[in-house]
């Protein structure tokens, strides 16, 4: 297991490496200079001139590249070209906001879609079955910062009841983490039921239920377990939408977190603070999907001995 686990992490060197190049080449693609952008327009030729040659952005390329790379190897990521901050400390800082959003949209949609994939399989074609895959079906239909903007209106400036925008209690992160949670919450509820249906209609689950198996029983300690192995992978790959939702989300509530400091940082042509939100985000998701390979191993014993 534990070298498993370390290659996974060797895994990330060149994952790393391929994003953060890819992103590095569009940033320097994109129309427009960064340095204009940190100067303003009406800065003189000079002034422009002496800030490209202090920032190397007269290199080439390749060569920039190079410099950042290594420079990320011995833990430098850069220096913000708008505060002259360093971006790891900007990016530290706003981290526990982004943390504290994923983790509570993730656990909003895993209490929720669970149950209802569940009631959904066992009530199959029922009234419940209905409501519950409409549910689903609005939760992948609708767009986040359209749901977002609605909750803010209806909760926070028509009754009051939370914040409109800021992070500084928790009642903050509800709406930004219902929101998240919601359209997770639709893609695994829906798997789960097409899971658990097709686990239930197995033999073995036939056999029990003739030998006076309660059905509850069943359904929670036989059906369950087998039918998690496909949720868990959606729930891992979700990790990857709420990271990619959080851009707009934090947009729409104001939260300081990375997403929102991204998204600024695109506009102000910050290449630095880019890659080193990229940078974080491509480590978080690849971080969970080990932990959901992780989890296989305790929820399906075949799979542990695989690695073992």
């Amino acid at each position: 297991m534990w070298k498993y686990i370390f290659r996974r992490f060797i895994s990330l060197i060149p994952v790393i490496i391929g994003v953060t190049f890819i992103v590095f080449l569009i940033m320097n693609m994109a129309p427009g200079d960064p340095v204009k952008s940190i100067l303003g327009e009406q800065a003189s030729p000079e002034a422009i001139e002496e800030l490209r040659e202090e920032l190397g952005l007269n290199d080439n390329v390749l060569i920039q590249y190079k410099n950042y790379f290594l420079g990320l190897l011995r833990g430098d990521m850069g220096t913000s070209y708008k505060t002259k901050v360093g971006v790891a400390e900007e990016i530290g800082a706003r981290l526990p906001t982004t943390a504290k959003l994923a983790v509570i949209a993730i656990l909003i949609a895993i209490i929720l879609s669970i149950p209802l994939g569940i009631l959904a399989a066992v009530k199959q074609n029922t009234w419940l079955d209905s409501l519950t895959m409409f549910i689903a079906l609005l939760g992948v239909s609708i767009p986040v910062f359209w749901l977002g903007l609605m909750l803010l209106l209806f909760f926070s400036l028509k009754l009051g009841w939370f914040p409109v925008s800021g992070a500084s209690t928790w009642q903050s992160f509800i709406l930004p983490g219902v929101t998240l949670g919601f359209l997770s919450m639709a893609a695994i509820a829906r798997v789960t039921r097409s899971s658990m249906l097709e686990v239930i209609r197995q033999d073995y689950i036939r056999t029990a239920r003739s030998k006076g198996v309660p059905y509850k029983r069943i359904i929670t300690k036989h059906a369950l377990r087998n039918a998690l192995i496909p949720t868990i992978t959606v729930a891992g790959l979700q990790i990857g939408t709420l990271l990619g939702g959080s851009v707009l989300t934090e947009t729409v509530f104001g939260l300081p977190g990375i997403g929102r400091l991204m998204i600024q940082s695109i506009q102000g042509r910050d290449i630095p603070m880019v890659l080193g939100c990229i940078i974080v985000f491509t480590v978080a998701f690849s971080i969970v999907n080990l932990i959901v390979d992780i989890i296989y191993a305790f929820v399906d014993p075949r799979i542990k001995n695989q690695y073992s």
